[in-house]
């Protein structure tokens, strides 16, 4: 309890003498003395005075001559000639082009995984993936095209979707590989 007395006491001591220097101080008004040249003459020199102009210009050296460089030899480029574009001949129409192009369908798509810990921290969301789909129908790539802001739900979107297996694209009666976007939803 003493300790404490003795802390309150050195506070309050500490305040008055604050509030006693700072009254002097407001009171106070400091004049400034005006400061005195040390000498009359400047430490640098003037700048030199603009050069008069005349006929010859102000810089003092000669306009350029216009017939004298009229006579000179100019090199000239010509235009250069545009080769003419030549039209693709379009094939006749077949069968098998006439077929109308598909996109790659999933056949077998297994749901991904909640992963835990975005289900600990209640995180939901849709992640859009691009799928580059072979002619096989595997999934040769598959990246991140739209974030669902977790990253834990857009690795097992991924993980899910290259377990993925599609139909493959179809164009003239071939399959081809072909990149469509796949929406994976989370949602609790």
């Amino acid at each position: 309890m003493r300790g404490t007395l003795l802390i309150l006491g050195a506070l309050a001591l500490g305040l008055v003498v604050f509030l006693v220097v700072w009254m002097n101080a407001r009171g106070e008004h400091v004049a400034t003395a005006p400061v005195a040249p040390t000498s009359q003459e400047p430490g640098f020199a003037p700048l030199p005075a603009p050069m008069q102009g005349d006929a010859a210009g102000a810089s003092g050296m000669e306009e350029p001559d216009e017939n004298a460089s009229a006579d000179r030899p100019r090199v000239i480029e010509a235009p250069r000639p545009v080769a003419p574009v030549a039209p693709r001949p379009v094939p006749p129409p077949t069968m098998a082009s006439a077929a109308p192009a598909t996109m790659p369908v999933p056949v077998s798509s297994p749901s991904p995984r909640y992963p835990q810990r975005a289900m600990r921290r209640n995180e939901t969301g849709t992640v859009r993936l691009a799928v580059d789909v072979g002619p096989d129908g595997v999934p040769s790539d598959v990246r991140v095209e739209s974030s669902s802001l977790s990253r834990d739900l857009d690795k097992a979107a991924v993980d899910a979707v290259r377990r993925w297996r599609f139909k493959p694209a179809m164009r003239g009666g071939q399959a081809v590989a072909e990149t469509i976007v796949v929406p994976v939803e989370f949602k609790l």
